[in-house]
């Protein structure tokens, strides 16, 4: 069995935006058959999260925030990265090509993963997603007399929209490169898989002959 990733090319390093740009809030916009309308709510507030439909301009995959991250993890370690990638209420919501959310479910099973990969939420045609704001909120402060200082930083709570819900890999292009089911599935056989130094993988663990 080989591990080799379906032929891309490999992305160097991870972005640090953590905000989207002019050029990804039109890609965003594009999801919606009322842009326009998308556009002047931002411009009104920009550090509210919005609804967005599926199935046009990408598709989503939901994973549990531990699994995701792993995910996201292998595909910049390894593979040719993601694409936009944000964290949500203690999900990890990976962007990826339309299509994929009907097809990577049936890879999996295919494949006999399915059993080893957490719980997948795959939003496609006729589903919408919340996104995080288009900007972080901005830290919160405290008054010290005539200056204000910020506020040490605390875990937040779960019921927060601070507590997840922002942009990992925010959109900063109006084409972003997007995922597509076999990359998505390589990422999650490599994410299930026991990390270096874990026990071995078991016999007769199913085959990946896809990735092959």
């Amino acid at each position: 069995m080989s591990d080799r990733l379906p032929d891309l090319p490999r992305t160097p390093a991870h972005p640090a935006t953590s905000y989207v740009t002019l050029a990804g809030a039109d890609w965003l916009a594009s999801a919606s058959p009322h842009p326009d309308d998308l556009h002047a709510l931002w411009a009104l507030q920009p550090d509210a999260p919005s609804v967005l439909p599926c199935g046009t301009a990408f598709d989503v995959i939901n994973a549990p925030a531990l699994f995701g991250r792993r995910m996201v993890d292998r595909l910049w370690s390894a593979g040719p990265g993601s694409g936009p990638v944000a964290a949500h209420r203690g999900r990890i919501l990976l962007f990826a090509a339309p299509g994929t959310a009907q097809r990577l479910p049936a890879l999996l099973v295919w494949e006999e993963w399915a059993a080893a990969v957490p719980p997948l939420l795959c939003h496609g045609s006729g589903d919408a997603v919340t996104i995080p704001p288009l900007h972080p909120h901005p830290a919160p402060a405290t008054r010290t007399g005539p200056r204000t200082a910020p506020r040490p930083r605390t875990a937040p709570a779960d019921d927060d929209a601070v507590a997840g819900s922002r942009w990992l890999v925010a959109p900063d292009v109006r084409r972003p490169w997007l995922p597509g089911p076999d990359v998505l599935l390589w990422a999650c056989v490599r994410a299930a898989r026991p990390a270096p130094g874990e026990a071995g993988e078991a016999a007769g663990q199913p085959r990946v002959s896809a990735l092959a």
